[in-house]
């Protein structure tokens, strides 16, 4: 779901995705998700806290977990929110091994603060990483895949 909002390559005018773009399409994904299944449905049937779910659908989500935003999205869609992340999870490596990405590199590329190390953690889902560090890491992947 997330995965989705990037095109395979680059857009129509030749240029690659930005972060600031794909944090836009993460923001309206998610508000849609919010109003189509409302706050308090969307908060019991995902345990977090229904101030939470309100911000995402207000489309404060930069400091939303992937996790958090995933959870929505799954609980909205009716899917497996393992099925979510897993999904992205596996677009982002891919990704990676299609544009010769390692970790390292990613980190030095993004504006958010986090090491090769941290980056790495968080794609494998041993750390959380945010939303728009999401739309960062993505855009660094997307802009150099051939």
């Amino acid at each position: 779901m997330f995965h989705e909002v990037v095109d395979d390559g680059p857009t129509d005018d030749g240029t690659a995705a930005e972060a600031s773009v794909l944090l836009a399409s993460f923001k309206r994904l998610l508000t849609e998700a919010v109003d189509e299944a409302g706050v308090e449905e969307l908060a019991e049937s995902t345990a977090l806290d229904s101030n939470r779910v309100a911000a995402a659908g207000s489309g404060e989500v930069k400091s939303l977990t992937v996790d958090e935003g995933a959870a929505i999205l799954a609980a909205a869609r009716g899917v497996d929110v393992d099925v979510v992340v897993g999904e992205l999870r596996d677009h982002l490596l891919l990704g990676m091994t299609m544009a010769v990405l390692d970790v390292d590199t990613i980190a030095g590329a993004i504006d958010a603060d986090l090491t090769g190390q941290e980056v790495q953690q968080a794609l494998e889902g041993r750390a959380e990483m945010t939303i728009a560090e999401l739309a960062e890491v993505m855009a660094v992947i997307e802009e150099r895949k051939p």
